[in-house]
């Protein structure tokens, strides 16, 4: 449909429609509100959008990629973003227009109009609602969108109706989902197996323990990737909304950290970003293994990591751990099993101590192993329907059954554990050869051309980045 798709030409609403209406004796008397204009009419022509979702590793990215690069000559305007980066957008350019015009100034409608002259095709990747501030401007800003002209394209870990779950008012969420399934072809690409994690050729980047050869090993990779001869290392400032983010070692197109430069500080996702437009790989050293007292860390680097994947840039790292110990300690795990397989043991244990303190008198002998099996039987098939592939796929990582996990208290809620499992699965591709060879020109690769089509990739990431 796209081919025969002539998007409509943008009208921004006049700022006098957005500003609320004056105040006066007669309104205030009667109650009288004068509605605001502008209220989205989507057109019955534009074309149904897609809504692809499903497990880590599953393709999703790839499509929506492969979408973007081979739409017709027709759509003149598009953009391919990251749904966190889009939305940090919008609440920047929403503050700049209530500081330019008041707070009761209805600014969704004209930053919407902004955006739909830049892209007529939007493509989100990784749609997520965890964010109440998202929550309450999602709807009239999609809304907004559609109604001039814009096909949405995006990716997503869960079905639109289970987005923003456990919401504060969501309530007010679940018209932004009728309007994503409703506008929107929702498509589920769920799979067994995790594409990312198909065995390549290591690299080499990833090195544990923190022993000697650590520092070997990430000073040899700072000098591959960086430029020593001509940008010899140095501290680097970069400026991220009227602060100073540092570098402490920079060369050429590499920087360099130890974990507690990078997360150890109040960074965020804004300063990760700002880094990914001026670097092109990331050497990250002394990286320690994070248990349930480091969450705000595990956060922090996961949504690094993300970053470096996203950007298509390369990393490596140092850790005291193997990369499935990263988020979460032996010693976590080791106590979680040993809780679950006291709980297995025992299954009736808690019921016959309630039992036998009502009454001294022992219940008629049954079946109990029978029964047990039997309980223990329909207690795991039980388990396994209510456990996501997501969770299986932490559980194949880690060695961790099925009962573990879901007795673990290591995971607030289901967006932390989707963000471990994606973590560790971008990490295991971006160890790859293929990953790190990536724009480097090789013979075998394609040499220039390659290169050349590479540094696009990461052209159009800053492009859609900003």
């Amino acid at each position: 449909m796209l081919r025969e798709y002539r998007p409509p030409k943008v009208v921004h609403p006049s700022l006098e429609s957005l500003k609320p209406a004056p105040k006066s004796l007669f309104n205030s008397l009667f109650h009288r509100k004068q509605p605001r204009n502008g209220s989205a009419q989507i057109p019955e022509y534009l074309p149904k959008g897609l809504y692809m979702y499903g497990d880590v590793g599953s393709g999703k990215t790839m499509l929506m990629d492969l979408f973007y690069d081979t739409l017709p000559p027709n759509i003149t305007s598009k953009t391919r973003i990251h749904f966190h980066n889009f939305m940090q957008d919008v609440h920047k350019r929403l503050h700049q227009m209530k500081m330019e015009h008041g707070n009761d100034f209805d600014a969704i409608p004209f930053v919407a109009a902004d955006i739909a002259e830049t892209a007529s095709v939007l493509c989100f990747d990784e749609f997520q609602c965890t964010d109440v501030a998202d929550a309450m401007i999602l709807r009239r800003l999609l809304e907004s969108l559609m109604s001039h002209g814009v096909v949405l394209v995006t990716t997503s870990n869960r079905h639109p109706d289970d987005l923003y779950k456990n919401g504060i008012q969501r309530a007010s969420f679940i018209p932004c989902i009728n309007l994503l399934k409703t506008r929107l072809r929702v498509l589920n690409l769920d799979s067994t197996t995790d594409y990312r994690k198909i065995p390549r050729p290591p690299s080499g980047v990833y090195h544990h323990p923190l022993d000697k050869a650590a520092t070997t090993h990430a000073d040899k990779w700072f000098r591959f990737f960086g430029d020593f001869i001509t940008d010899p290392p140095h501290s680097a400032y970069h400026t991220v909304w009227g602060r100073d983010v540092i570098v402490p070692l920079a060369s050429g197109k590499a920087a360099k950290y130890t974990f507690d430069e990078l997360i150890g500080r109040a960074t965020g996702a804004a300063d990760y970003i700002e880094l990914m437009r001026s670097y092109e790989a990331f050497i990250v050293t002394d990286i320690p293994g994070m248990t349930i007292r480091q969450r705000d860390w595990a956060r922090r680097f996961i949504t690094f990591i993300d970053a470096v994947y996203e950007s298509h840039a390369k990393i490596v790292l140092t850790t005291a751990v193997p990369l499935s110990q990263l988020f979460m300690s032996r010693d976590e795990i080791d106590d979680t099993l040993d809780a679950v397989s006291r709980t297995t043991a025992h299954p009736n244990n808690n019921s016959s101590n309630a039992s036998n303190a009502s009454s001294p008198t022992p219940p008629p002998p049954t079946n109990t192993a029978s029964a047990s099996a039997d309980h223990s039987v329909a207690q795991a098939a039980h388990s396994h329907t209510d456990v996501d592939d997501t969770m299986r796929l932490m559980m194949d990582d880690l060695g961790m059954s099925t009962a573990m996990l879901k007795r673990s208290s290591l995971f607030s809620g289901d967006e932390e554990a989707f963000a471990f499992a994606r973590a560790l699965s971008r990490l295991t591709e971006m160890g790859s050869q293929e990953w790190v060879e990536r724009g480097m020109g090789l013979e075998k690769k394609g040499g220039r051309s390659e290169m050349e089509g590479w540094q696009r990739v990461r052209s159009r990431w800053r492009e859609d980045s900003l």
